[in-house]
């Protein structure tokens, strides 16, 4: 797939190097424009459609996440590219698609270029449509520990599950909600096998119940009942995958 991409790099050597072996090594990468710093990079960004963003992270007058900030919508993967390692929780938090470390590895950018083309053809395959799971039901219940025992819901009759530290909160579809003290790792495993994705550290989704797909900051989906949910960039390929 072609990938429209700028590079933002405060460094002309850096850019020089990094848009020599994209050229050579990832032919399907145009390089629409560089910018030396974030205000050069909103122009850009702004002025084209873009697949691919390859961004330092420390530069003149505010750093990469200063320039993630300043846009309301993103429609772009990031690849964050730095000689400094402790930015790497940032970048994640940032949704950042891959994290490149100076100086380039060839072939690590190769494996950044090759998973963003994955994740655009995925996205360009279910942009604008409502996605139909590849099963319509799912089968099986699940126990919910509670004070006097237990209860049995059905799995299909929940919507998500979000995280909130060693509990786990349950939202079902008829508005209920369930607070139950076991982990959300807990329910991952529980419900390994079913229509189940976790698409973010703190969010585990019932894919029948998906709705929508949104292109943005890693993207989000849409439930049945109105919930938007984000998803992390690197569940991004699992999530899509249930709708191929």
């Amino acid at each position: 797939m072609k990938l429209n991409a700028i590079i933002v790099e405060d460094e002309e050597t850096s850019r020089n190097i990094l848009k020599n072996y994209l050229e050579k090594y990832c032919p399907n990468v145009t390089v629409l424009g560089e910018a030396a710093n974030i205000n050069e990079a909103l122009i850009l960004i702004n002025d084209n459609d873009l697949d691919l963003v390859f961004l330092d992270v420390e530069m003149p007058y505010g750093n990469a996440f200063d320039l993630l900030d300043k846009l309301e919508d993103i429609n772009f993967e990031t690849v964050f590219v730095t000689a400094y390692n402790h930015y790497a929780m940032e970048a994640l938090n940032a949704h950042a698609s891959y994290y490149l470390m100076k100086p380039i590895s060839i072939d690590e950018l190769i494996k950044a270029v090759d998973y963003v083309s994955e994740i655009r053809v995925k996205e360009n395959a279910l942009q604008d449509h409502v996605l139909i799971p590849r099963t319509n039901t799912v089968n099986g219940k699940i126990t919910l520990p509670v004070q006097d025992g237990f209860e049995v819901i059905n799995t299909a009759d929940i919507l998500y599950c979000k995280a909130d530290d060693n509990y786990t909160e349950i939202y079902l579809t008829n508005n209920k909600k369930k607070l139950v003290s076991k982990t959300l790792k807990y329910f991952e495993d529980a419900l390994n096998g079913g229509n189940f994705a976790r698409v973010h550290k703190s969010y585990l989704i019932n894919v029948n119940e998906v709705v929508k797909y949104l292109k943005g900051k890693g993207g989000s989906v849409v439930l049945s009942n109105g919930k938007e949910i984000m998803v992390s960039a690197s569940k991004k390929s699992e999530l899509l995958d249930f709708f191929k």
